[in-house]
């Protein structure tokens, strides 16, 4: 956008010289004009990355240009293309679901911090199975997973569900093509529940599924509630926000107390419920927390920006809209079903920003 802004005013200093006109705009004017042209386009920024937060950052960007008319546009990308763009600074911020550990973040040269609380939910298309009926453990989850459980009326999910009606119908599973931070989530709470998960696949952005031969593959949050609603006696893993907006029949799951929880704002909440302060770079996994009432797939969200500033109006632009939707952003994330961010945690965000600086050592917020 600042590209597009400077290229018109060149054109239209190319039109007047070829015209002869004459430009009788004081000095000083022109100095305090280029100063606000400067502003405005810096105001224009650009994140990529995570798909699992993308209703809330699409949503506070509006709000934020009703209010400002600062415009933020965030691409929807996954978390290991946002990571990758932030790297090679091709955007001002990049969003990960998976945290970088403090030793990463050193190396290059990024500051992170934390958004939203939200959580990942399994979602399934079954004849006669609505949001919230169906119950799983984890470690039936991951033998569906592994390819171990391969059709709805195995004893094994009849067992959790003897007032149900399951089908004798193979199971599809439904997973990402792209590198997700959501598909870290998962496969970190599967890894933490399934001792073969962890050995055979383990936890990362993007793994070797078992059942690629049989299952089907998305693109994106929203690519895996498409097909899960297409694809009958299908099963799959979104962010709750995704599940709702699509009247996706979501699971109970049972957690680390050995509960059958529900997802909503309580139960992420509950697992949310830690010591950000212990953390560097806050790189906090919330899966399969020990709380009563936690999800067992709950998740932080995150955002990803240089240490030192190559534009520092451009880093303050991006500091202030998050500042903003902080202070404004709550509402319109609850309404979508993730958790905002306690005051406390908030604070602890707003100390890490003061250590961005340009490349002359100046904070930029």
């Amino acid at each position: 956008m600042k590209i597009r802004i400077l290229a018109v005013a060149a054109a239209t200093a190319l039109v007047l010289t070829a015209c002869g006109g004459s430009d009788s705009t004081p000095p000083q004017a022109k100095q305090q004009n280029a100063a606000a042209n400067a502003e405005n386009a810096v105001l224009n920024i650009t994140g990529a990355g995570a798909s699992f937060p993308q209703p809330v950052y699409v949503q506070w960007a509006q709000a934020f240009q009703a209010a400002t008319g600062g415009k933020v546009n965030y691409q929807s990308i996954g978390s290991s293309g946002g990571v990758k763009q932030i790297s090679a600074k091709t955007v001002q911020f990049g969003a990960s679901d998976s945290p970088l550990k403090a030793e990463e973040l050193e190396k290059q040269g990024l500051v992170q911090f934390p958004t939203v609380i939200g959580g990942v939910v399994p979602v399934v298309n079954v004849d006669g199975i609505v949001a919230g009926d169906l119950k799983l453990t984890g470690e039936v989850l991951a033998g569906i997973y592994l390819g171990d459980i391969k059709k709805w009326n195995d004893p094994k999910i009849k067992a959790l569900n003897p007032s149900l009606v399951l089908p004798d119908a193979p199971i599809t599973t439904v997973f990402r093509s792209d590198g997700s931070g959501t598909s870290f989530i998962f496969t970190t709470y599967l890894s933490q529940v399934s001792p073969k998960w962890k050995d055979t696949v383990g936890a990362a952005n993007t793994v070797k599924w078992p059942t690629s031969d049989s299952g089907t593959a998305g693109k994106g949050n929203e690519g895996v509630s498409t097909y899960v609603n297409r694809v009958k006696n299908s099963i799959g893993y979104v962010e709750y926000a995704y599940a709702k907006q699509n009247n996706m029949a979501h699971v109970q799951m049972q957690n680390a107390a050995g509960k059958f929880v529900q997802p909503s704002q309580e139960s992420f909440a509950a697992a949310a419920d830690v010591d950000w302060k212990s953390i560097p770079g806050f790189s906090l996994v919330l899966t399969n927390q020990p709380a009563e009432k936690a999800w067992p797939l709950a998740a932080a969200t995150f955002i990803l920006v240089h240490k030192k500033a190559d534009n520092p109006a451009q880093a303050k632009a991006v500091l202030d809209f998050f500042d903003w939707s902080y202070k404004n952003g709550n509402e319109a994330a609850a309404k979508l079903d993730y958790v905002p961010l306690p005051d406390n945690v908030k604070e602890l965000v707003r100390a890490e920003w003061k250590t961005i600086t340009d490349n002359q050592g100046k904070a930029v917020y």
